[in-house]
Parts: C-alpha cells; sequence; structure tokens
C-alpha cells in the first residue's frame, strides 16, 4: 500500500469489478481509455492480479484518506510488447482538477524509481488528452515517440530514474 497526504493506493483486485465497470462508463472518463463490460472488466483485473504476482507491481485502487472513497487508478503497467513499464491513471470526472492524479503518480513513481529499482517509466497518453499531458509533463516526462496503443495513436512520455528529483 502506498499512501500520500490525501490518498491510499491498494492494489487492485477481483473485488473492484463493479467500481471499474462504473469508472468507465461515463463518457468523457472512457474517451481516452474505453469502457468495460462486467465480464471485460473482470477479465482486466485478473490480467491486474495476474502482473501483481508475476512482476511485483500492477495498477492500484486510488482511495482518499480521508473517507475511503475510491475516486480513480493508478500504477504501473508491463507491456511485453514494448518491452516497457508505464505508469497510468485514470480518475472519476467528479475528482478532476484536484491534483490527485499528479499526487498518485508522484508515489507511484517514487515506488518505481525507489523500491522497484526501475531505470525508465512511460505514459502513453493519446492524441487529444490534454489533462494527462499536462500531468505527465508536470511529473518531468518528455515526449519518447509516437506510437499505437490499443488501436489508437499515442504519444509515448518518458522519465529516467536519473531525471526524477525524489529517486
Amino acid at each position: 500500500m502506498i499512501t500520500t497526504e490525501r490518498l491510499r493506493l491498494r492494489p487492485l483486485t477481483a473485488a473492484d469489478t463493479d467500481w471499474w465497470v462504473r469508472l468507465h462508463a461515463d463518457d468523457e472518463v472512457n474517451r481516452f481509455v474505453g469502457g468495460y463490460t462486467q465480464e471485460q472488466a473482470a477479465a482486466r483485473l485478473r490480467d491486474i492480479q495476474q502482473q501483481w504476482t508475476e512482476r511485483g507491481h500492477g495498477l492500484c485502487a486510488v482511495e482518499l484518506r480521508s473517507t475511503g472513497e475510491t475516486i480513480g487508478r493508478c500504477g504501473l503497467n508491463w507491456w511485453e510488447q514494448f518491452g516497457e513499464t508505464e505508469i497510468g491513471w485514470t480518475f472519476a470526472r467528479a475528482h478532476w482538477g484536484r491534483g490527485y492524479a499528479t499526487e498518485a503518480a508522484q508515489a507511484v513513481l517514487t515506488w518505481g524509481f525507489g523500491a522497484l529499482g526501475l531505470k525508465q517509466i512511460t505514459a502513453m497518453i493519446h492524441h487529444g488528452n490534454t489533462a494527462s499531458s499536462a500531468v505527465a509533463q508536470r511529473l518531468g516526462f518528455t515526449p519518447l515517440r509516437e506510437d499505437t496503443v490499443l488501436g489508437r495513436l499515442c504519444t509515448v512520455y518518458a522519465l529516467a530514474r536519473d531525471d526524477f528529483p525524489s529517486a
């Protein structure tokens, strides 16, 4: 578990399936990450749990420490086809604009570069997702390449451990 001043991050599990479907049911939230049926969400969460078992990291549910409410997800995802560990974040629209994505991602980067010893972390951001691009740039990421992820064009940003101030 990772904690920050306002947030608690815990590994996602199958128990989060209903919440995952609700999070991605909002058209503004899923505009860049897509929606999920119950079956698709359950399969994705199984994959996340498998990654936690095999790699020691994965995506986390982000909860408000003050209330315990789950407000989003943030964590690390291994992409076999790219040979890269990516950080990702998605938050419920009601919680946008409050700095939660930056706060959660900062904590995940500290963990990834510190305890996990990663040398580089990428952020794959679909074209047009200006809010996520701004978060990545605030965290120190710089564009690495253009690529296609899940059939959509994106900019792949990268941050090296040596360039991360908290590592």
